[in-house]
């Protein structure tokens, strides 16, 4: 399995690659922040536009990242469904005016106000997931550790943080050296077997990986403690990225984005905007 093809630190070139981790961290919070607070598309389809550009940017593998987008657009579009099932004139009551598209059955008419509801709801997603794919694809678990340590973290949780970055990739891998074996003893878990089998074989594996993991987070715990870990107030890092004028010039961006959702929300009067008012 290569490592272009899971869920994990890929190595690039990129300027989003020479950012510092924390430059990520915080307008990978800032903009997930504003965007869930926000209800106006104006600015939900600013900020998505650039979270896709600065994806496409990133130039990351697409096998790393398929299986997570095709959930995510399960998700969404069952989100977005049951919205509309359960409540199908929401966008009215939240805007306050009603333009009917389609006078539909019964209680389920489709208008304006709802669509534009629910597109603001989806393009939260365009906004978050690109930009959580790009912190966990493009940043350097050790480096991103030492940054947070340095702008005042402790380091118990800076290193516990880049553990946790460091194991999706090997939790993935181990899943997928259990799963071929599991194939080669005659038990199919490709498109080939009804879903329903593969849903059933596939939690055959993650239970044990899952209490594998705890196992081995008792381990590298006891290892960590034999070496005296956390008795000090300082530690020494191998890899450091200082701040650049690249990380100032992208906080700075994500500093005005965020001013910008914050003045839309004051000028609204709310959260929600009313395009069709």
């Amino acid at each position: 399995m290569s490592q272009a093809s899971y869920l994990g630190f890929q190595p690039g070139t990129t300027f989003i690659h020479k950012l510092n981790g924390t430059t990520k961290l915080i307008a990978f919070l800032s903009l997930s922040l504003i965007t869930m607070i926000s209800y106006d598309i104006r600015f939900l389809t600013l900020v998505g536009i650039i979270s896709l550009c600065l994806f496409i940017k990133a130039d990351v593998s697409w096998r790393s990242i398929k299986v997570p987008v095709y959930l995510v657009i399960v998700f969404a579009s069952l989100n977005l469904l049951t919205i509309y099932l359960f409540a199908p004139e929401q966008g009215v009551e939240i805007f306050g005016s009603r333009n009917v598209i389609w006078e539909g059955i019964g209680r389920y008419t489709l208008t304006w106000e709802q669509l534009i509801y629910e597109a603001n709801i989806l393009l939260k997603y365009f906004t978050t997931i690109p930009l959580a794919f790009i912190f966990i694809l493009t940043t350097n678990p050790s480096e991103f550790a030492s940054s947070l340590n340095r702008i005042g973290l402790s380091y118990r949780i800076s290193y516990a943080v880049s553990l946790t970055l460091r194991y999706i990739p090997d939790i993935q891998q181990e899943f997928y050296d259990i799963k071929q074996s599991q194939q080669a003893r005659g038990i199919e878990m490709s498109n080939k077997a009804p879903i329903l089998d593969r849903l059933k074989h596939t939690a055959g594996i993650v239970l044990p990986i899952i209490f594998n993991s705890l196992d081995r987070i008792e381990v590298v715990s006891n290892a960590m403690e034999l070496r005296r870990f956390g008795k000090g107030k300082q530690r020494t890092w191998y890899r450091y990225k200082p701040f650049s004028r690249l990380d100032i010039v992208c906080i700075i961006i994500v500093f005005l984005l965020v001013l910008l959702g914050i003045m839309m929300l004051i000028l609204n009067g709310s959260r929600f905007y009313n395009p069709m008012a």
